[in-house]
């Protein structure tokens, strides 16, 4: 704990609540930051939603002469981060490929004067020629390398220009030793143990302090679902959340536009988002999300590094995801406010074989296998019965008691039943066909079909032919994933997908090994009961997002928040988080000082936006009686 006498402290306190309107600071930020103040290299590992760009914004305001350089991957990302900080009062700007000549110099110059605190530049900028030539003579305070993971190619999102970030301490670099004792602090959401490493060894970080928050989010709802009429279900889920704005996650181009097609057959508001698509209609969408005329974007992984909107309540896989930590990230963009989101993953068995076709196209067996290996954790984790945060939190070398209170199996226990006849029945219906078939052929058999493929084959003469047609074909589909799962059961992965018996069949097809089926979510065709509006959080229940709020008043300030931000061109979430407008709904302040004192105003934002959210207030107020406190 900070010593409340340390004029350093007191001084952060006060940025804090000037410039981010905060009375406290998050977890292990606060520790950081103090390390950062000393010059010390730093690297920092924050899920998202934590907290990490504060990391580096504060201490940048804290340092009495040079400037902070932010090295960014994306250009959407620095262009929204430094929006947010101008609203905050904080002098920042961006030099990337969206500036003329004139107005990059112009910015340039700016910086050379000190007019600065922090200047953003993606790896690319930073060794042309250009930047080469202003960091020789810019005063640099320290470097912060934002998104770290994309340094290392073990990372899901590796990207190759941010390996020439060593050479920011290399003496035979191109800015030989003139760096060589300004601190870094590297930041990322996202990093496996060996990424960690990786990341820390390539950047050059020496004796770095090392802060390492929990991976869990307790504001995210996890659920898998079976892939079925994936459409009307997200409709469903619309329709009982009118004002939720979210992303979902499709494979493909097809399969984004056509998901976005059928939201706005049912009046909702939905783009899409993909490589296939100019970049001036990319630009856009991600627009139309980010200033809130879309409600919905469809969209493959392309989409959303760049996106610092904190008010998104669900992110939709509507297909499997390749590997955990794209996962854990693409939902990680839910709830950056702290505020309840859900994040629903459709599975289906079809779309791992999908993936699996396409791991075969790949150049080297060390990428086939390294490819597969991530693929079979994402199937893992779907068919998990048990707590879902315990299985993600251990892919990042994290432990978990279980119980985590905001999943679908903790919040509804799935059933088990004895599988092991059915299974046996299975595998006898494989080797009696000769190993030869896929499994729709072989359920049919099973199921006692008569269709031509079985009866030109001779197959209905087969011993197992209708032994299981009291099962329907979803369970027996469900079954084979799980034997597959399991190593029971093969199959090739090539177009025709032929199912075979493996080393461990024999053992089942004896009886020796108990088949016990857990009916998992990705195998019942039921949702768990409860949502981000419905369930219960085991460890998130005390905080301010489940305290009640004025609804009526909370809708009247977003349409407010919406209006203010269309006149300025930013938006609605530079002007205020959802999480404000709640609170403020909850408070119901009438005067500056109460005003104020609602987390998330600063003076910056009392003296720029209180005069409009105030006068709504007490007109709410007058019109109706309320009072602070009352919901």
């Amino acid at each position: 704990m900070a010593d409340p006498h340390d004029p350093v402290a007191g001084l952060l306190d006060q940025l804090l609540k000037r410039h981010f309107g905060h009375d406290s600071f998050r977890p292990l930020q606060r520790a950081i930051i103090d390390d950062a103040v000393a010059g010390r290299d730093c690297f920092v590992i924050l899920p998202t939603g934590g907290g990490k760009s504060l990391c580096y914004q504060l201490p940048s305001l804290a340092d009495a002469a040079g400037v902070t350089v932010v090295v960014s991957p994306l250009i959407a990302l620095m262009q929204n981060q430094v929006d947010l900080l101008t609203a905050n009062g904080v002098p920042a700007t961006y030099l990337n490929s969206t500036l003329d000549g004139q107005e990059a110099w112009s910015r340039e110059q700016d910086a050379l004067a000190g007019k600065y605190k922090l200047v953003y530049m993606a790896p690319e900028r930073l060794f042309a020629a250009s930047g080469r030539n202003l960091l020789a003579q810019l005063q640099v305070a320290r470097f912060a390398i934002d998104e770290a993971h994309c340094i290392s190619e073990w990372g899901h999102d590796f990207r190759p220009e941010y390996r020439m970030l060593g050479q920011l301490r290399d003496p035979h670099g191109p800015f030989g030793d003139r760096f060589a004792q300004v601190p870094v602090i590297a930041l990322t959401a996202t990093a496996t143990p060996r990424v960690a490493d990786d990341i820390v060894r390539e950047l050059g970080l020496r004796d770095a302090a090392q802060h390492r928050g929990g991976f869990e989010r307790d504001n995210l709802y996890y659920e898998i679902r079976p892939k079925n009429k994936v459409a009307q279900q997200i409709i469903d889920h619309l329709e009982a959340h009118p004002a939720a704005e979210g992303i979902i996650y499709c494979q493909s181009r097809k399969g984004c536009d056509e998901m976005a097609q059928k939201l706005r057959g049912h009046g909702i508001a939905a783009v899409a988002y993909h490589a296939g698509l100019d970049a001036g209609t990319r630009e856009k969408h991600q627009n139309d999300f980010i200033f809130g005329d879309a409600q919905v974007v469809c969209a493959t992984i392309a989409f959303g590094m760049g996106v610092d909107k904190p008010d998104v309540r669900f992110v939709f896989h509507a297909d499997l995801p390749r590997h955990i930590e794209g996962y854990y990230q693409e939902t990680g963009r839910a709830g950056r406010d702290g505020l309840p989101a859900d994040c629903i993953l459709f599975y289906s068995g079809g779309d791992r074989f999908k993936i699996e076709f396409f791991i075969e196209q790949k150049e080297t067996e060390e990428e086939r296998q390294h490819a597969r290996e991530q693929l079979e954790q994402v199937v893992k984790y779907a068919h998990t019965t048990g707590c879902r945060t315990t299985a993600l939190l251990k892919h990042f070398g994290e432990d978990h008691a279980g119980k985590c209170g905001h999943c679908d199996n903790c919040l509804k226990p799935p059933k088990t039943v004895d599988a092991t006849q059915d299974a046996r029945k299975l595998l006898s219906a494989v080797a009696r066909t000769g190993q030869r078939f896929g499994m729709g052929h072989v359920i049919n058999v099973l199921r006692g079909s008569k269709a031509e493929p079985v009866t030109r084959r001779g197959h209905e003469q087969l011993s197992v032919h209708g032994i299981g047609k009291d099962q329907p074909v979803g369970h027996w589909r469900s079954l084979a994933e799980h034997l597959i799962d399991q190593g029971h059961m093969g199959q090739t992965t090539d177009e025709y997908r032929t199912v075979f018996l493996t080393d461990t069949s024999e053992t089942v097809l004896k009886g020796d090994v108990p088949v016990p089926l857990v009916q998992s979510r990705a195998m019942s065709g039921k949702p768990a009961a409860g949502g981000s509006s419905s369930r219960s959080r085991s460890r998130a229940s005390a905080a301010d997002a489940d305290l009640p709020f004025d609804e009526t008043l909370f809708e009247q300030l977003r349409e407010l928040r919406l209006e203010l931000a269309k006149q300025q061109g930013v938006p609605p979430y530079i002007v205020f988080g959802d999480a404000p407008l709640r609170a403020m709904a909850r408070e119901k302040p009438t005067d500056d000082t109460a005003f104020l004192a609602v987390n998330g105003v600063g003076q910056n934002k009392l003296d720029r936006y209180g005069p409009d959210f105030l006068d709504a207030i007490r007109g709410y107020v007058a019109s109706t009686g309320a009072s602070g406190g009352e919901a």
